[in-house]
């Protein structure tokens, strides 16, 4: 198994594990904690032992399943950012990154929880690395989760996504204020692009290509690459197919 680790000085990334069947968090947290640089701090089987537990003890990421009895994932994913983003407003605090664990790729549930704030969606049974990555991919913030999966769920879900809503219109505006350069970036992000192949298509620096992300999160009020792509399909930006 390889992967890229930090120093051993860095703290491990913390996890929080979500999910109510007892052999998916014994296993997910054997594989997880075999990593010098994770550790898993929580295990809870719903969505109110999620809440009570991230209350107590912090996390750096949630792996958390969609599927749950007492609250389920999605509304768990709504409360969790809704309180992650009023303890970061105006701190130095990270906003606390979920990742959404479902069975099935083509699952509605999975791009509900993203539209509630879930970084993106990983397969169950994801190849250990491709989980492994997910976690330090969705901490570092830097990539949407296995584009080439996510865009199959949002080409399945496209008419709810291009249905008309306030928040439609109000990003039909943003984009309108976005330069050519930053369009033709937005429209690459959207395609599961990521800084290295932008930078590289667009012949100029990665450092470059990061900071007209940077405009296009701010310019959109998108929290992260994974609303930028859903931001693409509302405006039409890019389309299912």
């Amino acid at each position: 198994m390889t992967s890229l680790l930090p120093h051993s000085s860095t703290p491990a990334i913390r996890v929080a594990l979500v999910d109510d069947q007892q052999l998916v968090r014994s296993g997910f947290t054997m594989l997880i904690n075999s990593q010098p640089d994770l550790k898993v701090v929580i295990q809870a089987s719903n969505g109110i032992e999620a809440l009570s537990a991230l209350s107590a003890t912090a996390a750096d990421v949630v792996l958390m399943d969609v599927r749950m009895p007492v609250m389920d994932g999605i509304e768990t994913t709504r409360k969790l950012m809704e309180r992650s983003r009023k303890a970061a407003a105006g701190s130095t605090l990270a906003e606390l990154k979920i990742v959404v664990l479902t069975t099935f790729d083509l699952d509605e549930y999975a791009l509900a929880a993203i539209q509630a704030g879930a970084s993106g969606f990983l397969l169950k049974d994801a190849p250990p690395d491709e989980l492994l990555g997910a976690i330090r991919t969705v901490y570092r913030g830097d990539a949407v989760i296995a584009p080439s999966t996510t865009k199959r769920l949002l080409d399945h879900v496209a008419p709810l996504l291009s249905a008309a809503s306030p928040a439609k219109d109000r990003h039909h505006a943003d984009v309108q204020h976005l330069t050519a350069r930053e369009r033709e970036v937005f429209t690459l992000i959207a395609e599961g692009l990521s800084n290295p192949e932008i930078a590289q298509k667009l012949f100029v620096t990665e450092a470059t290509v990061k900071t007209h992300v940077g405009h296009v999160l701010s310019k959109l009020g998108a929290r992260d690459r994974v609303q930028l792509v859903l931001i693409a399909y509302e405006t039409g930006i890019v389309t299912a197919g």
